[in-house]
């Protein structure tokens, strides 16, 4: 992306989670396999795939909330993957996260107030006036009313609560803050003033976001690029209008023929796939797609696809793209 400045980086990123076996037979799941992505000041990279296929685990392995197994995320030219806890400390407050469930994210025992200035406090604002003064001006940069200060998360709605996560994650000034699934939890009503409440505060501050969701009409609104993972791979990745006006990977195809179309009288031809998705712990060989793939040869059987650039910043793995 040109004139952008690169805020995060990956190289080869893989997190196996152990889930039993022998020592020399250890059982795995591969849940993000050599993910090299890039994410820069202001934009929003959406990441977008079938439950399961490692999202959540990616976007918690760019902020730090699991450790790597390999590979490396570079933050601001510093890679924090092989930092000490201590040094890391200084770097945390630049990442944040907004939880996918606005229920269980916010501690039941605390107020409104104290869930917005916990971070506050964490990071040494000691002053009570201050402290109050920066959590009102919190509250209301997320439209949450000022009286509302003492009260607790159970008095409050499911859009309500996930405001309030909002206010917590942005407390700090971040630069990086990922956005777990935040409005599949919520009335389709509600979403789309989340999604707004997301864009003036992107606007207003130039924060990075990391958007994780299923839901494709959703990350048309909100997203500058997208980035399509099948089982803990990244297949496809380009500008949001290229991914959709043009996409090129079959699975990607897929996803983009189930958009529900707002006019009865376009019908669009739905891609159904064969199959179930393979499990993590034992991927196909080759490219993982190719059990579910109706243009799969020999070939895609042996050889992993090549992640490549086919022109215009556009990424594929497909040995037939």
């Amino acid at each position: 992306m040109e004139n952008k400045k690169l805020l995060l980086r990956t190289e080869h990123l893989v997190k196996e989670f152990p889930i039993g076996g022998t020592k020399k037979n250890p059982l795995v799941v591969h849940a993000v396999s050599d993910v090299n992505l890039e994410i820069y000041e202001g934009e929003t990279l959406a990441l977008v795939g079938e439950s399961g296929c490692g999202k959540s685990t990616l976007g918690r392995l760019l902020i730090r909330l699991l450790d790597v197994t390999s590979g490396k995320v570079e933050f601001e030219g510093q890679d924090i993957t092989a930092m000490k806890e201590s040094e890391f400390a200084k770097i945390r407050r630049q990442l944040q996260i907004i939880f996918q469930d606005p229920y269980a994210s916010l501690n039941p025992r605390m107020s409104v107030a104290k869930i917005i200035a916990e971070p506050l406090t964490t990071y040494g604002m000691k002053d009570k006036k201050e402290l109050e003064a920066r959590v009102k001006e919190l509250m209301k940069a997320v439209g949450i009313p000022e009286e509302f200060y003492n009260r607790y998360p159970h008095q409050f709605s499911g859009g309500q609560r996930q405001r309030i996560g909002i206010a917590r994650a942005i407390a700090l000034n971040p630069k990086l803050i990922v956005c777990d699934e935040p409005v599949s939890a919520l009335d389709v009503s509600i979403q789309s003033q989340i999604i707004n409440l997301l864009g003036d505060l992107q606007e207003r501050n130039n924060f990075s976001y990391i958007f994780i969701s299923h839901d494709l009409s959703v990350v048309e609104y909100i997203s500058n690029r997208v980035a399509v993972m099948y089982l803990g791979n990244i297949v496809e990745m380009a500008d949001k209008n290229e991914i959709f006006d043009n996409p090129l990977h079959p699975y990607t195809k897929a996803l983009m023929s189930a958009i529900p179309v707002p006019d009865p009288t376009r019908k669009r031809d739905r891609i159904i796939l064969s199959g179930d998705l393979p499990s993590p712990s034992n991927p196909p060989s080759g490219c993982k797609f190719r059990t579910r793939c109706p243009y799969a040869t020999e070939k895609c059987a042996q050889e992993a696809p090549e992640y490549r650039d086919v022109g215009n910043e556009h990424f594929v793995a497909c040995h037939y793209v």
